[in-house]
């Protein structure tokens, strides 16, 4: 069996977290749903309610309402699953590419360096003292 590549394998986490939210999703919607069909009937009427319903719906029912469960951690275990996701460099590519940076650094230091010491301080020098 041919080993997974760094894609196939951060694709795979990926759907196994999206399974797994989207259980924990319907778990909670369960709880959440009433446990009887009455609920759904009253909700049925829609804009064209009679008189007769809307005089019905105005009074208060007593009905226990479930609170939603409190989802604590969410937030890190949502970091968690992204950094699983993450394709880290190699060290040979994080080497790599701040040689790039620092070259490019020391490049345009130089080149800001040349073009402000040599061109364009001097060039204000001249224009300054033509005008004394």
């Amino acid at each position: 069996m041919a080993h997974k590549s760094k894609t196939q394998r951060a694709k795979a986490t990926a759907a196994k977290a999206n399974r797994r939210d989207r259980e924990e999703r319907d778990a909670i919607a369960a709880e959440r749903a009433p446990e009887t069909t009455e609920g759904a009937e009253e909700k049925k009427g829609g804009l064209f309610k009679s008189k007769a319903d809307k005089q019905e719906t105005k009074t208060p029912a007593v009905k226990e309402e479930k609170k939603p469960k409190k989802v604590r951690f969410q937030f890190l275990r949502d970091v968690r699953a992204e950094m699983k996701r993450v394709t880290w460099p190699s060290r040979q590519d994080v080497i790599r590419w701040s040689g790039v940076v620092v070259g490019a650094l020391i490049f345009f230091g130089v080149y800001v360096a040349i073009l402000d010491n040599l061109i364009i301080t001097p060039g204000l020098v001249a224009l300054s003292g033509l005008g004394a």
